[in-house]
Order: C-alpha cells, then sequence, then structure tokens
C-alpha cells in the first residue's frame, strides 16, 4: 500500500529588491522564521530572490560560487529556523554564470544546487544552460527542482516524476508587460493554472512560489501555490506579500484510489508522440 503523506509545506510571494542582497536575505529570513512558526517543514521562494531578476549588467558583482556567502547566509537561515529551505539565486561557476535554485535541509546542509535547464528568451545572453536534472532524497520525500521556464515543458515535469520525485518545486518569476496582459490575457491565473496541470497529470504535489512587484517595467504575476496531486489548489497567494501554508495529509490508501481512477502516465502511448 502507499504510505500516507504528511507534511507542511509554504510558499513565499515576495518583491525583491533589485542588486540588495542584504535586504532580500533579511526578508527571506523574516519569512523562513514565520514558516518555522507554523511548523512548516519546507518553505519556496521565487527565482532569483538573493538578488532581483533583472541583473545582467551586474552579474559580475552579485553572481557566487556555490557555498559562497550568500549560501552560507541561507545556511543560517535554514538551521536557525529548523526548516528545509529551497530558494532561487544567482550562481558563478568556473567563469559561467547559472541561474540556480538551492535547498538545504533544517540542519543548514546544503542539500543541492539545480541549475535552470530551460532558459526563456534573453536569459540565454547572460546564463548558461544546465544540463542535470535534480532530484533530492529528504525527510520529506523525494524533492524535484525545477525554475520558472522549466514548468513549460511537460516532458521534462514528467522525466522528474519517472525518476521518483514525489514532490516538485517550482522557483520562479513569471512576469507581463500591458500587451501580454491586455491583447492576450496572460496573467497568473494562466500560470496556476499550469501548475495545478502539472500535479494533474504526473500525481505529484506542485508547489510553486512567484515573484511580486515590478522590475524593469514588467509586473510579476503572483499566484503563487501549492497544487495537490488531482490538481486541486491547497494554498495560494493571488497577489502582494505573503505566505502560503498547506498543511497535507494524503492517506495511503486515498492516493491508491485516487492513482487507479487518474491512470495519465500509464495510459501514455509514446509510440504515437514523436
Amino acid at each position: 500500500m502507499t504510505e500516507d503523506i504528511k507534511l507542511k509545506l509554504a510558499v513565499v510571494q515576495m518583491d525583491c529588491a533589485v542588486g540588495n542582497v542584504t535586504a532580500n536575505l533579511q526578508k527571506i529570513d523574516h519569512f523562513a522564521q514565520t514558516a518555522s512558526e507554523q511548523n512548516v517543514n519546507l518553505v519556496i521562494f521565487p527565482e532569483c530572490a538573493t538578488t532581483g531578476y533583472f541583473i545582467s549588467d551586474n552579474l559580475a558583482d552579485l553572481a557566487e560560487p556555490v557555498d559562497g556567502p550568500t549560501d552560507q547566509k541561507l545556511a543560517e537561515i535554514a538551521a536557525g529556523a529548523g526548516i528545509h529551505l529551497a530558494v532561487g539565486t544567482v550562481v558563478a561557476d568556473k567563469g559561467k554564470y547559472y541561474n540556480a535554485q538551492v535547498i538545504f535541509s533544517p540542519t543548514g546542509k546544503r542539500l543541492a544546487t539545480y541549475y535552470k535547464a530551460h532558459l526563456f528568451s534573453t536569459e540565454r545572453l547572460s546564463y548558461e544552460l544546465g544540463n542535470m536534472p535534480t532530484i533530492v532524497d529528504t525527510d520529506l520525500g523525494r524533492i524535484g527542482m525545477t525554475i520558472c521556464y522549466d514548468m513549460i515543458f511537460p516532458d521534462y515535469f514528467r522525466t522528474l516524476v519517472n525518476r521518483g520525485a514525489e514532490i516538485i518545486i517550482n522557483s520562479t518569476n513569471w512576469i507581463s508587460d500591458a500587451y501580454q496582459r491586455e491583447t492576450w490575457g496572460w496573467s497568473g491565473v494562466t500560470t496556476q493554472g499550469m501548475a495545478a496541470t502539472r500535479a494533474l497529470e504526473n500525481g505529484v504535489i506542485v508547489a510553486m512560489a512567484n515573484r511580486t512587484g515590478t522590475e524593469m517595467g514588467f509586473e510579476s504575476l503572483g499566484h503563487s501555490c501549492i497544487i495537490a496531486p488531482s490538481g486541486q489548489i491547497l494554498a495560494s497567494i493571488p497577489n502582494g506579500e505573503d505566505i502560503a501554508i498547506a498543511d497535507i495529509h494524503f492517506k495511503g490508501e486515498d492516493l491508491e484510489k485516487w492513482r487507479s481512477v487518474a491512470t495519465y502516465r500509464q495510459d501514455r502511448r509514446p509510440e504515437l508522440y514523436d
């Protein structure tokens, strides 16, 4: 029988100060403590949460090596809160820059650093592609790590699930301008629906932490959320800075019953898809 799943997840929707790592780390610390006070097991922060997103002109100053000063401070925050902590950062590695996501254990141990595999638009001018799908074994289960645009590609999420991911986290900064909103209706409702679809089609928990606020004339879309394997929205933040917490308790027999109905992975016919 499938084992019960019992944990508390949190996603933080924050406005980042562009280029001000100290201020962003202070805000991350505040929200991590808030999550800890509510007995959260894992808290997820947005893409580039430590630096802000539009930083291509300052990458040489803001990007740091793995286990550099920012990672060390994040490790302290995780240990101080006694919580699993996942945060979007920017990494300098052998003369190249990566849009990254790092996860720490409640003891402050860095469990993994993931480099974004799918780069959007002008991101390719600043960052290198990551080439390592990353799944982390934790006391909470097997966590698949993703960043923003990775979510657009269902095959990538499916690959993580096929490799054993039970929870998929997504640090993101979905953005829009007036043209995208008014002409095409691009919105946080759309991105939240995409997260729900990824959870539904794979039968896993998906937790997406998005930015809020504006940078360079672009508005971040919010709608951070935590999604059940059925696609049910367990917690969400439509707008503004906040933390959303979901107390997840899925009984093993209920999961088995749901998956016996929602046989989406088994019913695929890859031989028809090429």
